[in-house]
This record gives structure tokens, C-alpha cells and sequence, in this order.
């Protein structure tokens, strides 16, 4: 092997991924001096990091665009073998989907090491893994356990699994005295834990356990070791740290915690674990597969006690460690106290640790992942790919355009978003509206989630502004949403359309079951639940289809909810009782006339039939998909919406034009959705026919999407395309191209030509 890659966090970003692809990659280039062992580095900030010359290629997180870049990198350049590093939260799209834009292009074999695996995954998850799986040669894990996982819940074959233990650093067994005069504890028992510091580290019951501890063991000093977690330190500063700085005062025992709030090399956590009597795992969550701390302590010799998470039960099971069940302060203090009043014992533990680390040393590692390395090439029929071969339009998944957000900013203001647009110039005089807001709202959280956003050009400040219309716009006397506003700030009526009030609520559906931000999930899930009561009582079907999509949202928070899960199947009932009224042979519709929004009835009942286990529902969801886009297709193979002027009655004529961004929006979404619940490739292509009708893919050949400002024209006329660029329309490509990009995933690639 002349050229291996490495793909994941890395040095100097602050985190364990990071430290482990730094460490791995060093280990494998020592181990083969004469291979070029290069990185390709995940950036979560758009500047980047000061990275060394081992860093060939950089990606940022949220940016789909830029792992197809890569992974062309990555061929031009001949990578023999690429080393993934994998945790669902360090790449972008839905459970970390973009990674799988780039290993759909990488023509090298893939070997990837799970640093999480989960035996509960969500949707998401679940297909995420599932591709990736399958997109690797080779899937390392570094426990037992985890590759039990992959055996029972993703059907992954054993003799596609390596179990190749977390390396460790190769410090000296030596007394912990040796090291503490450095840190001035000479003559004191040192407790530790180290790691990146956040909530669900449990240090706070170490802390209650303190005081029983000290009390015996008047010498012992517990420091923690490492900096707040950046991702908790950008949303919630050092609450969690302050919280347990107070909590050891008020326990009275200050003089025995030491906070050392840093992240250190390797060469200094070396001294630090060379100080160490007893290190103390207390995690709270049972499904963690591989804790790095841990193994770096236990192959150190070091005596832990811990909680029964996966990896701490597999490493210190027949008596090599103690465990103490979760959340118990009382049961931390007697482990830690029952080996401190038994030398011979800590002794004898420290041994058999330090003997099995001498296996999981960097170096021992190293040449783990080599042959596995050389079993994912010698398995792989590898054909190197030549300069171009397979760049052909056919042989490549279709480009989406680059986001650009101004113009969506543009009409935007501290209140809210505008209605309309006169040309490309907010219409100050039409004021907001709820509708558009909650549209707004739903973009939002979707770019959350696939991102692609610059810091210049993002609706992350705008999203507050949004939800805070859909807040001043229910009424809670009445639990009705008001839709129209004045630029004044006026209310214009009492309460808003049946419709736009549904609108309301899927949007704040969306917030709860996607927002990262805890204050709009809460406010979300209030409002939410406020404006339910009256659904009951609507007589719009579009009403009773938005409200679905907005209980679908709100269950992927929480699944199964009473009220919700009522409701749903009420509102199911009263859509399966209209296509018993109207659908016929040749007319497979819910009711007499096509107007607008019509494949929501589609996508509503394919997403209420997969959630209710009713099969009966998702068929009637697909037929009518199906039977809907037989009728919204030229001869010429483009995508014809039904027209708003005139719309389509039965027994009537269908009216061509005028041609609403909204029908092609809603023709993605349930497109989508179909694919998801049949995996039959037809619906992929339908999505891409409905997308390119924004791009001129149409009846008249010309794109309703601006390139230039950013904006959607309003309508596609029959001579012209409209020249005004309203929210509505707007808001729909860019939410259009949202669905594009977080389904992009779930698009199989094209063959590419021997």
C-alpha cells in the first residue's frame, strides 16, 4: 500500500475523534515509513483549524457539496485504502447522511471504525447505517459487543467485522508516586476522571460520594481533567462545570476536588495517568460502546471503578475493575473505598490491566488496522479509476444548486418574513403572514440539519424571529392562529384559515421534533399543543393533511403520544372515508376537483401508514401518488402542475397554467416519502422531475429560480415566467431544495461504465 487516507476529526479540533484519527494515522505511518499517510479533516466551523501538512483535503460539516469534493480528491489521487472514522454527530444531513455522498464516489476499498453503535437507532439512523455498512469493505469495532450489535441489529456478516481494541499510549508501569510531586499531591490518593466535560459525564455523583470517601481516606483528592465539551460550550458555557464547582462547596469538600480546565497532549496525559490510584468512570448511559478514557487508563495499569456501560462491562469483567450500577453515589463510595483498604488487590488488578495493554498500544494497533487494511483490498475485485473515467452526466449523481439565502434574508425583517415581493423588493404594504412564517420556520430546521449555510449567509438569527410570529399569532382565548399582519404590527382579523392554522402547527411539529435549541423546543411543543384542541372540528382535508405532517414531527420527539396518536387516527379516518366517497376507477382522488397542495393528501396518508402500521392506508397513500403523477407529466417527460387558474374537475378540463412553486414542492416531499417507505427508485426520479420544473425543466423552458438573487419567481404563466419573487414561492424552492439535499442519501448512484 503506497497511499492510505484517513477521514474524521483531527488535531488541534478539541475532541476524542480527533485525537483518535491523529493518534491512528501516526501509528500506521511509523509502522510503514515508506507509505504516504494523509487526512482528510472534518471542519465544524467554516475557518477551519491550524492543521499540519498531514492534512491533505478538509470538508466542512454541513457542506454536501464539499464531500463530493473529496471524495474526487481521494480518487485523482490514488488512495489505496480509506480509514473512516464514524460518529453520527460529526458529519452533516439527517444522522450524519452527507458521508454518504462521498463514499457513493470513492472508487478505493473503505474501512470504517464505529465509535458508536447503536442497538436502538432512530429512522434515520437505522438507514444511515444500513448504507454504510454496506458501502464499507470492512467495519471495525472495538468491542465484542459492538460487533454483536452489528450481527443482531443490522445484519452485518461476522466476516465482515474486526474487533480492534481503542490504542492507547505506552506509559511505564511504575508506582503512582513517581508522578506526584509534579502536581504537587505528593502524599495523597488520586482519584481521577479525565475527558471532555458535559452533562452526561455523571461526575456530579463521584462529588456526593465525596464526603463518605473523604472521610475514610483523609488524603484523597479527586481531580477532573479536561476542558467542557465545545459543543456544550457554545450552547450552554460552563453551567454543567459551575453546577459541580458548587456542588463540591456545598458538600464541604472543596480541598479534595481539583477542576483542571484543559485539553492536554498526549505527553502530559501521560504524567497525569502515571499520578493516578483510581480512575472513575461514573457515565450514565448504559449503549456506549468505546469510552477512549477508559482504555487509555486500564492499559495504563491503573485500577478503575466505573458504571456498567458496554465497554466498561466487556474490560473489566472477571475481576479486572469494579463496577457500580448507574446514578448510585452510596455504591461509588464503597468501590472506591473497598480498594483503597486492600492494596494486594489493587495491585494484583493493576497487573492484569497493564499485561492486556500491552496489546492495545498504538503500535500493537497500528499493525491490527494494516491487515485489515490488506484484507479489504485483497476482498475487493479493485480496479483503479482513471483520469475521468466515469464523468459522464449518466454516470453521476445530478448537482443541486448551491444554497443561496439572500433574497430569503432580504424580505426578511425583526418581525417576521414578508408576504409578497415586487420584483425582487419586499412589498412593505402586504405586511406577513402566518402561512409564510411557518414555511420560514420549517427551512429553518431543516438547514439545521443538511446545512450548507455560510456564516454571512444564514437564517440561524432569523429562525427566533419566525417562531416568535407563530407565538404572538395564536390567540389563547380562542387557540386559533391569526394569519395576516400589517407592516404595522396590526392583527387583521380574528383568526386565520382552517389551512394556515395547520400550517402553524407543523411548523412547530418541525421545531419540536428537529430543533437543536432547547428554548424552541419547549416553546414549540407549548404552542403546539395549545393550537391541537380545535383540529378536531376543521373541514379542510388540506387542513387535516398539514396537521398530519405536523403530528408526524412532533412524534419523532415523542413517539406514541396520547393526544396526537388520537388524533392522527381521526384525521386518517376522515381521509380514507373521502376516498371511499370519490375515488374511482379513473378517478383515484380524495375529492370531486385537483386544486393545491394536492400530493400532501398523498404524503400525509404514506406517513400515517407507516407510523400506524396500517397497510391499507400507505397503499391508498401510494396509489394516489402514483395515479397524481401520471397526470402532472408532459409528453415531452417534464413536470406540469396542476394550474391555479381554473384547477382541474373531474369530468372537466385540467387547467395548464398558472403553474404554483408549491405543487412542485409538495410532488418532492411525498416523492420522498414514497421512496422511504418502498425503496423503489421510480419515486427518486419523479423527485428530480418535480425539482428540475423550478430549474426550466417545464413547459415553456424557462427556470422560475432565480440564480442571481436567490428568489423563486411566483408562477409560471402561459407566455412568461412571473417576475415577482414572493416568500411563498421562494420559500418553496429553497425548501424544494432542502428535501433534495437531506433525501440526497437515499439516492443510489448510477452505474458507472467498465
Amino acid at each position: 500500500m503506497q497511499r492510505i487516507a484517513f477521514l474524521g476529526d483531527y488535531l488541534p479540533r478539541l475532541c476524542g475523534i480527533a485525537t483518535f484519527t491523529h493518534d491512528l494515522c501516526e501509528s500506521v505511518a511509523r509502522e510503514i515509513p515508506e507509505a504516504d499517510c494523509f487526512v482528510g479533516a472534518v471542519n465544524d466551523r467554516q475557518e477551519g483549524y491550524d492543521y499540519s501538512p498531514r492534512v491533505r483535503f478538509e470538508l466542512l460539516e454541513k457542506d454536501l457539496d464539499s464531500y463530493r469534493r473529496a471524495a474526487d480528491f481521494l480518487n485523482f489521487n490514488r488512495a489505496d485504502v480509506l480509514c473512516v472514522q464514524h460518529e453520527f454527530g460529526i458529519y452533516g444531513g439527517a444522522a450524519g447522511s452527507h458521508l454518504l455522498a462521498l463514499l457513493k464516489e470513492v472508487r478505493m476499498p473503505v474501512v470504517t471504525t464505529l465509535h458508536t453503535i447503536l442497538r436502538e437507532p432512530s429512522p434515520a439512523q437505522r438507514k444511515v447505517m444500513g448504507e454504510l455498512t454496506r458501502r464499507s469493505d470492512r467495519l471495525v469495532v472495538m468491542a465484542q459487543h459492538g460487533a454483536e450489535i452489528l450481527r443482531e441489529v443490522y445484519e452485518v456478516p461476522q466476516e465482515k467485522i474486526d474487533v480492534i481494541p481503542h490504542g492507547i499510549l505506552d506509559i511505564p508501569f511504575k508506582d503512582s508516586s513517581f508522578y506526584k510531586a509534579e502536581f504537587g499531591v505528593e502524599g495523597r490518593t488520586v482519584l481521577l476522571t479525565f475527558g471532555l466535560i458535559s452533562p452526561g459525564k455523571g461526575i456530579e455523583y463521584v462529588i456526593e460520594a465525596l464526603p463518605e470517601i473523604v472521610r475514610r481516606h483523609p488524603d484523597v483528592v479527586y481531580l477532573v481533567l479536561g476542558a467542557t465539551h465545545p459543543h456544550q460550550l457554545a450552547t450552554e458555557g460552563e453551567r454543567y462545570r459551575l453546577s459541580l464547582e458548587r456542588l463540591a462547596r456545598d458538600r464541604g469538600v472543596k480541598e479534595h476536588v481539583i477542576f483542571y480546565n484543559r485539553f492536554v497532549s498526549s505527553e502530559d496525559l501521560k504524567e497525569f495517568i502515571g499520578a493516578t490510584d483510581v480512575y472513575l468512570t461514573p457515565y450514565l448511559n448504559a449503549a456506549q460502546v468505546t469510552s477512549g478514557t477508559l482504555a487509555y487508563v486500564f492499559g495504563a495499569g491503573k485500577v478503575v471503578v466505573s458504571t456498567p456501560y458496554w465497554h466498561a462491562q466487556e474490560l473489566l469483567s472477571e475481576e479486572r475493575g469494579v463496577l457500580v450500577p448507574f446514578r448510585d453515589s452510596k455504591a461509588i463510595a464503597e468501590g472506591v473505598c473497598g480498594l483503597l483498604h486492600d492494596p494486594s488487590r489493587m495491585e494484583a488488578i493493576r497487573g492484569e490491566a497493564y499485561a492486556i495493554g500491552r496489546t492495545m498500544i498504538w503500535p500493537a494497533v497500528a499493525q491490527r488496522y494494516l491487515q485489515t487494511f490488506q484484507h479489504a483490498r485483497s476482498d475487493r475485485n479493485f480496479l483503479p479509476r482513471a483520469a475521468f473515467a466515469g464523468w459522464t452526466l449518466g454516470s453521476r449523481p445530478s448537482e443541486l444548486p448551491p444554497l443561496r439565502l439572500d433574497h430569503i434574508i432580504r424580505m426578511s425583517d425583526g418581525t417576521g418574513i414578508f408576504q409578497h415581493a415586487i420584483f425582487n423588493v419586499p412589498n412593505f404594504h402586504e405586511g406577513y403572514c402566518t402561512d409564510d412564517n411557518a414555511r420560514a420556520y420549517i427551512l429553518c430546521n431543516l438547514l439545521d440539519e443538511v446545512g450548507g449555510e455560510s456564516p454571512e449567509e444564514s437564517l440561524s438569527g432569523h429562525a427566533t424571529s419566525y417562531l416568535a410570529f407563530l407565538a404572538a399569532a395564536l390567540d389563547y382565548g380562542s387557540g386559533r392562529f391569526r394569519n395576516f399582519m400589517s407592516h404595522g404590527r396590526q392583527w387583521l382579523e380574528d383568526a386565520g384559515s382552517e389551512d394556515s392554522h395547520a400550517r402553524a402547527l407543523w411548523a412547530l411539529g418541525t421545531g419540536v421534533g428537529r430543533s437543536h435549541d432547547e428554548g424552541h423546543r419547549r416553546l414549540c411543543e407549548q404552542l403546539f399543543m395549545k393550537g391541537l384542541g380545535v383540529v378536531k372540528e376543521f373541514t379542510s382535508p388540506r387542513a387535516w393533511n398539514f396537521s398530519l405532517l405536523g403530528i408526524h414531527e412532533y412524534q419523532r420527539r415523542f413517539p406514541g403520544e396520547k393526544k396526537t396518536s388520537l388524533l392522527r387516527g381521526h384525521l386518517v379516518s376522515r381521509l380514507l372515508k373521502l376516498w371511499e366517497e370519490y375515488a374511482t376507477e379513473d378517478w383515484l382522488w380524495f375529492e370531486a376537483s385537483l386544486t393545491y397542495d394536492n400530493a400532501r393528501f398523498c404524503q400525509a396518508l404514506i406517513l400515517s401508514g407507516q407510523s400506524m402500521r396500517e397497510d391499507e392506508t400507505l397503499a391508498i397513500g401510494l396509489k394516489s401518488l402514483r395515479w397524481l403523477t401520471s397526470l402532472q407529466k408532459t409528453q415531452a417527460g417534464c413536470f406540469r402542475p396542476i394550474g391555479s387558474n381554473g384547477f382541474y374537475k373531474k369530468d372537466g378540463a385540467r387547467a395548464d397554467f398558472d403553474q404554483q412553486p408549491l405543487e412542485a414542492l409538495a410532488m418532492i416531499s411525498a416523492c420522498h416519502e414514497a421512496f422511504a417507505a418502498t425503496e423503489d427508485i421510480a419515486w427518486t426520479h419523479e423527485a428530480w422531475r418535480s425539482f428540475e420544473w423550478f430549474l426550466g425543466r417545464n413547459d415553456l423552458g424557462l427556470p422560475l429560480y432565480d440564480f442571481s438573487t436567490g428568489g423563486c419567481s411566483d408562477g409560471l404563466h402561459c407566455d412568461r415566467v412571473s417576475e415577482n419573487q414572493g416568500a411563498e414561492s421562494s420559500l418553496a424552492f429553497h425548501l424544494a431544495l432542502a428535501e433534495m439535499n437531506r433525501a440526497e442519501h437515499l439516492i443510489p448512484p448510477a452505474p458507472i461504465a467498465a
